[in-house]
């Protein structure tokens, strides 16, 4: 034995110990050698893997979150750019080739931020009133920004108040059932249902003046639950803060709608502000509870629905007044600029081809949670890459980790990154999100459907804190929880845990819905209540989230085991089969709702429904394929790759050109939450028969695409 190796053995021992334990943790229903898709050597593949998941250390995410939450770095900050730097170091010392990229984008921050009684008049009520707890060291940090809105407007508005629930557009409805009018007025809607930039847009169309949005402790304090720091939930000081951009209609910088924001664009190129088209238009700002009640105690009018009762102890009532507000906001809009990090490893067969993995590292505080849990599970995923890339593993296709900035603010780092490299992106094969790493012990997961099994054959190959393996802890929760409510996915028949689909929220959105690339986004969930808050810090995260950072390794290793096989299976493991199914189901639930909506003006969907049986059908012939290839497998992986991207609509929705993906989107009226065949269903629940049957032909015409795709592998 020589030196050098007899100098490696404790070493060697010590990995050999903790794989023997690792692999011992995998019960009967971890993934076996027969079942790994898309590999002929499978046994070589899961020697890479099993070396893989030896090196993500709980120990060294634990180190990552506590620098990386040191300080308050919201995007475009000094702080901000600390953490780029710190990125970037680590990506290079992992043997990435990593570079920052620099954006110049239009965002605010707050300069003065006040609500304020005028009626009762009350003298000593200043909101919004600093963040406070007894005992969190974080909370006096002068760089902690008051409650604010991204892309609120400037402006003083004073007027009475009219509650309207969470302002759902079914909330505005029945304001106006009730004869409630809030042209006017200031709205004061409650957090949660839907995207908070939603609660504005519906307010600004029906003429309301001004909005206040605040958390009510029935949704995320002290109703779930102990309060921060006796607990995980929202104390009464906690402001949600968060961006109302509307993201629905396109994401990114304001300015450059479809193109990237780069530093030397000249402003020519650039969209006036004041005529983006998804900038907001009347002052909005954000209000924990605490300052929020003397507004919702001091409304009279009708008694609220009983549905529409926080947990604030009096009865809630409508208005309009007698409670009346003052609300003077004085936004500093300026350009600025944003660092986005990119680590590359370059693929040794087919480099073109591009596996991405992405986290944003950008929050609107401390962002402990969200998002550096997922940041510093992200830099252990990469650790473990770079052990690999020691021991003289090369990727097949090239593999990049993305550091996103400015996603609070909506989406940009992605979108403009997305955006600049458009061409390049035409050979991506996949895209991989991590926003929220950990807030608790629960794994989820959305993905497109073409990659469902995907994720659950790679969480079957991870083993779970809990014991067993991370699948079988979900699919327990799952069994617990009951079925997923109003979603269809290929576990419904096969007994295999459902995973949700990808409306938008986060960095996915450029890459699947404008550009056609595959996609998938996981998380681990918990009890969780400071989101967006100051209080989201490293002390909120040892204490609820994940105390040993077990958690932290667990989703490291499966947010790098997704690239990793990815980037080297020699056939891309995508199901297609199931993605028709799933369009059907979507299908059928839309003809249903026609009828009813429609009448007899309701469209024809058997021609769409013929597109979906066909894709379906294209997809089982293409998968049989996928078990047997041997020959021209390189393009088979093209047409396999490219079929997501056929489709694409290339006039996007209406209204939205930006959203061209016809299966997938944000919904207009939720923001967050997906809605299949988008411009079908809107059009449904607009009522308009002619736009309906346009957008049926459109969508039969891309699973047509999708389906010729398939077949032209002969």
């Amino acid at each position: 034995m020589n030196r050098s190796l007899l100098g490696r053995l404790p070493f060697v021992l010590g990995m050999v110990f903790f794989v023997s334990i690792l692999l011992a943790q995998q019960p009967s229903s971890s993934v076996a050698p027969s079942v790994l898709p898309g590999f002929h050597n499978v046994n070589a593949e899961q020697q890479v893997e099993s070396r893989f998941l030896a090196v993500p250390d709980p120990k060294l995410a634990e180190e990552h979150l506590r620098i990386l939450t040191a300080e308050p770095h919201i995007a475009g900050s000094v702080e901000d750019k600390k953490t780029a730097d710190y990125v970037l170091q680590k990506f290079r010392e992992a043997g990435l080739d990593a570079e920052i990229t620099e954006y110049k984008v239009w965002m605010n921050l707050p300069a003065e931020i006040s609500v304020s009684m005028v009626n009762p008049p009350l003298p000593d009520y200043h909101a919004p009133r600093p963040e406070r707890v007894n005992g969190d060291p974080f909370q006096d940090d002068p760089r902690v920004t008051p409650g604010f809105n991204e892309y609120s407007p400037s402006g003083d508005v004073e007027a009475d108040v009219v509650y309207a629930n969470y302002g759902r557009l079914e909330d505005f409805k029945k304001l106006e059932e009730m004869k409630v009018d809030v042209r006017g007025k200031i709205v004061i809607v409650r957090y949660g249902e839907n995207y908070r930039g939603v609660k504005e847009y519906i307010a600004e169309q029906r003429g309301a003046a001004g909005v206040i949005i605040y958390s009510d402790p029935i949704d995320d304090g002290y109703f779930k639950g102990d309060k921060y720091p006796d607990g995980p939930w929202r104390p009464e000081s906690g402001v949600q803060r968060g961006s109302i951009l509307y993201m629905f209609k396109y994401p990114g910088d304001p300015t450059t709608p479809g193109i990237a924001s780069v530093p030397s664009l000249p402003d020519s190129q650039r969209t006036p502000p004041e005529r983006a088209t998804d900038m907001p238009h009347i002052p909005t700002t954000p209000l924990g509870y605490a300052d929020a009640r003397p507004i919702l105690e001091n409304l009279g009018g009708q008694l609220s629905p009983r549905s529409w009762q926080g947990a604030l102890p009096f009865a809630y009532h409508l208005g309009p007044g007698p409670a009346r507000v003052k609300i003077h906001l004085k936004q500093d809009y300026q350009y600025r600029t944003i660092w986005d990090v990119i680590g590359k490893v370059r693929g040794t067969q087919a480099p073109d081809e591009w596996v991405i993995a992405g986290n944003h590292r950008d929050a609107w505080v401390y962002g402990a949670v969200d998002p550096n849990s997922g940041t510093a599970a992200m830099l252990e995923a990469v650790h473990g890459i770079s052990e690999l890339l020691k021991s003289g593993w090369k990727p097949r296709r090239t593999l990049i980790f993305a550091s996103w900035d400015a996603e609070e603010e909506g989406l940009i780092g992605s979108t403009e990154w997305a955006e600049q490299h458009e061409k390049e992106l035409a050979n991506a094969v996949a895209y991989f999100n991590m926003d929220v790493g950990v807030s608790g012990p629960n794994f989820s997961a959305s993905a497109v459907p073409s990659l469902k099994q995907f994720v659950r054959d790679v969480t079957k190959a991870v083993p779970s804190p809990a014991g067993s393996t991370v699948y079988d802890a979900w699919k327990e929760k799952r069994i617990k929880e009951g079925p997923m409510p109003n979603h269809e996915d290929s576990g419904r028949t096969t007994g295999e845990v459902r995973l949700g689909d990808l409306g938008s929220g986060s960095d996915f959105t450029a890459f699947l819905q404008h550009l056609g690339v595959p996609a998938t986004d996981i998380t681990s969930g918990g009890d969780y209540g400071v989101y967006h808050s100051a209080f989201d810090d490293f002390m909120w995260f040892q204490k609820f989230g994940d105390p040993t950072f077990a958690y932290e390794q667990q989703m490291a290793r499966i947010f790098g085991l997704q690239a990793l096989r990815m980037a080297d299976a020699d056939v891309l493991p995508f199901d297609y089969e199931s993605y028709g199914k799933e369009i059907t189901s979507y299908l059928e639930s839309a003809e249903k709702k026609a009828a009813e909506k429609l009448g007899r003006k309701a469209p024809d969907f058997s021609p769409a429904l013929n597109a979906a049986n066909r894709m379906t059908t294209a997809g089982a012939a293409i998968a049989a394929k996928q078990k047997n290839a041997s020959a021209d497998v390189a393009r088979l992986n093209r047409v396999l790759r490219d079929t997501e991207a056929a489709l694409l609509l290339p006039e996007g929705l209406p209204g939205r050109p930006w959203f061209r993906h016809a299966v997938y989107a944000p919904g207009e009226y939720t923001g967050y939450a997906a809605v299949v065949i988008p411009g079908v269903n809107e059009a449904i629940d607009a009522g308009d028969d002619v736009l309906t049957q346009q957008q049926l032909a459109a969508l039969t015409a891309a699973v047509n695409r999708a389906a010729e795709k398939l077949e032209s592998f002969k």
